[in-house]
C-alpha cells in the first residue's frame, strides 16, 4: 500500500488512523531517512490513544514507554545501537513481548534479534510531503492495513498514487 502525505498535518492524522487501524497491539518497522517524519507519525498513533503532549525521538534512551489509559505503547529508536545484542540489555524482550504496540525506527540496527514486524512503513521525502509504503508481514499486518484503508478517504494523485492531506 502506498499514500501520499501533502503535509506534517496529514502525516499525524495518518499515524492517528494507523493507531486506530491496530486496535491495541502490533509491531511496526518505521524506516526512513534523518527528517523523513518517523517520528512524526509516531505522534499520530500516540494521539489515537489520546496523547496530547510533546514526542521525542528516543535516540539516547531507546525506548520510551506510553502508558496511556489501559494501552502500552513502546516508541524504540535504534540509531545509536551498534550490536543488537545491546537491545537484551535494556529490557527490549520483555517490551516484544507485551501485548502492546511496539514503534521501532531503524529496525535495520536490531536485524538477527528484533522479530518480524507486523507492518513494515518506509517513509520518503517526497516534493513538500511523504511518500508512504506499508507492507504487511502476517495476518495481523494485513488486517491492520485493511481497516486503515476501509476507514481512511483517499483522493487520487495525477500519478494515481492515493493522497491523504
Amino acid at each position: 500500500m502506498q499514500v501520499q502525505l501533502d503535509n506534517e498535518e496529514a502525516q499525524v492524522a495518518f499515524g492517528e488512523a494507523l493507531g486506530r487501524a491496530l486496535q491495541g497491539r502490533g509491531r511496526i518497522y518505521l524506516e526512513g531517512d534523518l527528517g523523513a517524519g518517523k517520528t512524526t507519525l509516531t505522534r499520530g498513533i500516540l494521539r489515537a490513544y489520546g496523547h496530547l503532549g510533546a514526542v521525542k525521538s528516543p535516540t539516547y534512551t531507546l525506548v520510551e514507554p506510553y502508558e496511556l489509559d489501559e494501552q502500552r505503547i513502546y516508541h524504540l529508536d535504534l540509531y545509536r545501537v551498534a550490536d543488537p545484542e545491546e537491545l537484551e540489555f535494556i529490557g527490549g524482550r520483555d517490551v516484544l513481548s507485551d501485548e502492546a504496540i511496539c514503534i521501532i525506527e531503524w529496525p535495520s540496527r536490531g536485524e538477527g534479534w528484533l522479530p518480524a514486524p507486523d507492518i513494515r512503513l518506509s517513509l520518503a521525502v517526497a516534493d513538500l510531503g511523504r511518500q508512504v509504503t506499508l507492507t504487511p508481514y502476517n495476518e495481523h499486518g494485513e488486517r491492520v492495513l485493511n481497516r486503515l484503508q476501509s476507514t481512511m478517504l483517499f483522493k487520487q494523485s495525477e500519478d494515481g498514487t492515493p493522497s491523504w492531506s
